[in-house]
């Protein structure tokens, strides 16, 4: 039994929490699956998580409202995505109950588990039923049934859970979106797995490092290979998952004409108001004008602009708080190039990248990861290459937060990339001449993309099945098919409209040469006259990407 929790304890669940969520993130992904196989949800709430973990990691804190303050004031800094900004908003309200408490008992804590599901209600522009919000309210309900009688807060959080577990199994019944696709709310998952971590950690039965290490029950499953990304031929109304920080003045000014503006150009829309600044979450098909409008509320402090679709796997940022200086200038003009996979960084190394940002489909770069690259490249104009058009607009937002030239070439595909660093480094000499060059480049190519189906699912008239390969097409789906060699072939057949000169096959992470040299083969045979190439990017998420120009 323990009727009180003090600071270390409490920091320990915190920690064991933030470590059950990366270690089940791929879980929680899989459940995010609507409109089609994808997934951010677990990335997103691991990914704010984790910045509390390492705020709470640097520093001794001092009683259990401390390290709730320090955890809220992470949370809201390191919030990614729609379900980490609610989790954050979850945690300033219990921050709120904490504050200037050394130990909490049943009671305090049910209070501040109200007191956060209130923050987050009140915050969401829109409440949707059948998410973590329903989920949180009714845990938070049921901790204060039993918090009016019992003392014990370890049965407390027991009973949290066991709410909790019932509410996530009834939001697929709650939810349209959710009963159709045949699984339960993703964010609601994450939240019922923080609550089991920290009632493991309450009990002695867990520690961060053991989630890593196999020894507690409930771990994440086998990893599995991530879904398609369908975010390119995708018709939904916003394509942009718009996240900011602005540090807000104390002139007592409301935001209601922001949250109505914001309202205006997009939804989903979350405001979470600190003491010194506020973090707006939005999808949004324009978050320039989003920014504009609230910098008009203070001054922008940071800006990640992603889409809302493909936010998986990143990696945590630096923990140094201290920014390094911009490098110094050695040269006119410098480089940064957004991909994954080791060979198609060393290719991109190979044709003159200073500075290579790891990211690309279901793991997209935030604007401070290509600030840090741009910064670092020791060049007055810096070329950045998205490679991706989800982005190209991350991209954009850095011109402005450096004293360095940006120049956004906007390549929407890795052989785009190729072919746009090699027209640049043959033919051009002044920075006209580079742009021009680049796009002329990309103007010429052709990308053909094979993926995987994670889920059943139908698009655009095309019924899917979990385990076919997907075929693509400058963006859009060309359809499905248990045979990659017929699928190839089809692609091949569609590339007689292009007439290629030159064939590129870059083969991923999961394919080996051997196969690599079949599809090239296949490809060869419909196209003969075609200079053919094999390079092993070794990329996830796509098997082959095939250059066509």
């Amino acid at each position: 039994m323990r009727e009180t929790i003090d600071s270390a304890a409490f920091k320990d669940m915190l920690l064991c929490a933030a470590a059950a969520l990366e270690a089940n993130k791929k879980q929680i992904n899989e459940l995010n699956v609507f409109p089609v196989p994808d997934g951010d949800t677990g990335t997103n709430m691991s990914m704010t998580m984790g910045a509390a973990a390492v705020e709470l990691r640097k520093k001794p804190v001092s009683g259990v409202g401390e390290v709730a303050k320090v955890t809220a004031n992470a949370l809201l800094r390191g919030a990614r995505g729609n379900s980490g900004v609610i989790l954050s908003l979850l945690f300033r309200g219990l921050s709120k109950t904490l504050k200037g408490k050394d130990t909490f008992d049943a009671h305090d804590f049910a209070s501040a588990m109200g007191e956060g599901v209130e923050a987050a209600y009140n915050a969401v522009m829109k409440p949707a039923e059948g998410t973590i919000l329903t989920v949180s309210r009714l845990s938070a309900s049921a901790a204060a049934d039993f918090a009016e009688s019992g003392n014990d807060v370890e049965l407390m959080l027991s009973c949290a859970i066991e709410a909790a577990k019932e509410a996530l199994a009834d939001t697929m019944r709650i939810n349209p979106v959710l009963k159709k696709a045949g699984v339960v709310d993703a964010g609601g998952k994450g939240y019922v797995t923080i609550l089991e971590a920290m009632l493991a950690s309450l009990r002695g039965e867990a520690t961060p490092d053991s989630y890593t290490s196999g020894e507690v029950e409930n771990e994440a499953p086998e990893e599995t290979r991530s879904g398609a990304d369908f975010a390119d031929f995708d018709t939904g109304a916003y394509d942009f998952d718009t996240v900011f920080i602005v540090r807000h003045p104390d002139d007592g000014r409301s935001l209601a004409s922001l949250r109505e503006y914001l309202s205006s150009i997009g939804d989903c829309l979350v405001i979470n108001e600190g003491e010194e600044e506020f973090k707006v979450h939005v999808h949004t098909n324009i978050p320039g004008d989003a920014l504009t409008e609230a910098q008009k509320y203070g001054t922008l402090d940071i800006a990640k602009i992603e889409n809302m679709r493909l936010q998986h796997d990143e990696l945590v940022n630096s923990e140094s708080d201290a920014e390094p200086a911009p490098a110094e200038p050695e040269k006119e003009f410098g480089s940064v190039v957004v991909c994954a996979g080791e060979g198609m960084a060393a290719l991109f190394a190979e044709l003159g990248a200073d500075r290579i940002v790891t990211g690309g489909q279901t793991m997209n770069p935030s604007t401070e990861d290509i600030l840090k690259a741009v910064n670092a490249t020791p060049a007055s104009t810096v070329f950045v290459f998205p490679n991706n058009k989800n982005i190209i607009m991350a991209a954009e937002q850095v011109a402005p937060l450096t004293e360095k030239k940006v120049v956004i070439i906007p390549t929407k595909t890795i052989p785009q990339g190729v072919s746009a660093m090699l027209g640049m480094e043959i033919y051009a000499q002044s920075e006209e001449e580079l742009i021009a060059s680049a796009n002329e480049s990309i103007s010429n190519v052709h990308t053909a993309l094979i993926t995987y189906a994670a889920r059943d699912s139908d698009f655009d008239g095309y019924e899917i099945k979990a385990g076919e390969y997907l075929g693509l097409l400058d963006g859009a789906l060309l359809g499905s098919n248990a045979d990659i060699t017929a699928l190839v072939e089809a692609l091949a057949d569609k590339l007689a409209d292009v007439a290629p000169e030159f064939l590129t096959v870059y083969y991923g992470e999961d394919v080996t040469q051997e196969d690599a040299q079949q599809v090239a083969d296949t490809l060869s045979e419909k196209h003969p006259d075609a200079e053919m190439s094999v390079i092993n990017g070794g990329q996830p998420v796509y098997y082959y990407m095939i250059s066509a120009e």
